[in-house]
């Protein structure tokens, strides 16, 4: 079969993040060939017993142990049907392979013979059936060591890699989910409208592989995009390996306006004057935005209506799922409608957006610094998680200022982060000053990093952005380095 893998599938078998092995191929540590990473070259960088400690051959038997389990089966193994197509796409190989290693058994058999019974030059004929009767034997005796192939041949079972094209992201496809969400839970920015099989923006064309159709679709294609291969990426998810052809959003620009009404999934206190809204979008009407962009939220009151743009603090990877970090603000008519207790869950609210350009874009520097104060965290809890997603960001660091009685109020989530990801560092610092605060965690991210190589996210109250910016420009970090957002 054959030694080349995607990046990443590499990465899932060292443990490490796309982001670490693009970094050793920039620098020269990993050879890589049309994009892809042999083996021998991954076990030469990766030494096998590191291999065992990435935590993958634990993993592997965890999904053996519990593969009965319903969890299991719902969102780690496929379907039997998926797997069984898998299965026998493998033995398909397999038996190509065996084929090939027959004709080169056969060639060198060949050799051989024809070596004992023809004259050749002294000593050459010698020393050429010495070195065939070696490489043979070698190939018919030993028992290598392939544990790393067979790890591959397994994770294809359980994973199908794609590969999108213009852009070259790639992405691994779980257990039953559809290509789309797959690829939203990967951090990729593809082009989707309802995720329900109704709207027909998510067709991409397929280059190469199989597909299997899991959701009912309303939309039809017509005879000529079937013909040249489009299926709707919502409905379908991979048999195996699979190239496709597509456009993703990019910036701001590339996502439209949308309008829809979500219900109230839960609120609950995160510290005394901060609270969690938790919506929830229709299954056939999602919000399409980016990491760290907002919405505006409104709902009827009085005869009335209350209106508020807020960041959104969850992940683009979990559309349908919108959480917001509301600060309690005399000032905003829906944020003290929402203390009050007047709002329950089941209620609908009207969502508007997304807006706002505090977003990571396509070119990612090695590293990226995020400074927050107070609610700030939730446009910037919106952009780690992504990065995490994504894994394109080689390192980056969260520097959280709390200013109000709140504190950190989800110090815990990001200490977890922290140990969880050796790339992600987390510094937290108090001040009821935000001015004075913001120079203060603007030093730590500047003397953590090198400026030249960083891009720098700011969020929070005004005197906190402003104190911040003007902290970095003044140590020479370039206005296309800066982010900020006011919340």
């Amino acid at each position: 079969m054959s030694r080349a893998l995607t990046v990443s599938r590499a990465a899932q078998l060292v443990g490490v993040s796309r982001a670490v092995l693009q970094r050793m191929i920039r620098a020269g540590e990993l050879a890589q060939f049309d994009g892809l990473v042999e083996i021998d070259e991954l076990l030469r960088a990766f030494p096998l017993a590191n291999v065992e400690d990435s935590g993958l051959l634990e993993k592997v038997a965890r999904i053996r142990e519990e593969s009965f389990g319903r969890r299991v089966r719902e969102h780690v193994l496929p379907s039997p049907e998926i797997l069984s197509q898998r299965l026998f796409a493998q033995s398909q190989e397999l038996a190509e392979v065996r084929r090939h290693l027959q004709a080169y058994h056969s060639l060198v058999a060949a050799t051989i013979e024809r070596l004992n019974v023809r004259p050749a030059p002294a000593g050459l004929a010698d020393e050429a059936r010495n070195m065939l009767e070696r490489g043979l034997a070698r190939v018919l005796g030993s028992e290598s060591d392939n544990r790393l192939d067979a790890m591959t041949d397994m994770l294809k079972l359980v994973y199908a890699n794609v590969v999108v094209r213009p852009s070259g992201h790639e992405f691994l496809v779980q257990g039953n989910d559809s290509i789309l969400q797959a690829g939203l839970k990967a951090g990729l920015g593809l082009n989707y409208g309802c995720a329900g099989g109704n709207c027909g923006l998510c067709k991409a064309r397929v280059v190469s592989g199989e597909t299997r159709r899991v959701l009912h679709a309303d939309y039809s294609l017509s005879e000529a995009e079937r013909a040249q291969g489009y299926v709707l990426l919502c409905a379908h998810t991979a048999l195996g390996d699979l190239v496709i052809e597509t456009l993703e959003a990019g910036s701001p620009a590339d996502i439209p306006q949308q309008e829809l009404v979500a219900r109230v999934r839960a609120i609950r206190p995160l510290g005394p004057n901060t609270l969690l809204l938790h919506l929830q979008a229709p299954r056939s009407a999602r919000l399409r935005f980016l990491a760290g962009q907002g919405a505006t939220l409104g709902m009827a009151h009085n005869g009335g209506d209350l209106q508020a743009t807020w960041p959104i603090a969850s992940c683009p990877c979990d559309d349908r799922n919108l959480h917001f970090h509301v600060a309690r603000d005399p000032g905003d008519a829906l944020a003290e409608h929402l203390f009050s207790g007047a709002v329950r869950v089941g209620e609908s609210l009207n969502v508007r957006g997304p807006s706002g350009d505090f977003v990571l874009g396509t070119e990612v520097p090695p590293r990226v610094a995020f400074l927050a104060c107070d609610t700030g965290f939730g446009p910037v809890k919106s952009l780690i998680e992504h990065a995490m997603a994504a894994e394109t960001v080689e390192r980056f660091a969260l520097y959280w200022l709390a200013s109000r009685e709140d504190g950190h109020y989800l110090a815990n989530q990001c200490e977890a982060w922290a140990d969880a990801f050796d790339e992600f560092g987390y510094f937290a610092a108090s001040d009821d000053d935000p001015a004075r605060g913001a120079a203060l965690v603007a030093k730590r991210a500047l003397d953590d990093g090198d400026p030249a190589a960083s891009r720098y996210f700011v969020a929070g109250p005004q005197a906190f952005v402003d104190g911040a910016m003007r902290r970095l420009r003044d140590a020479g970090v370039p206005a296309q380095a800066l982010r900020a957002a006011v919340c």
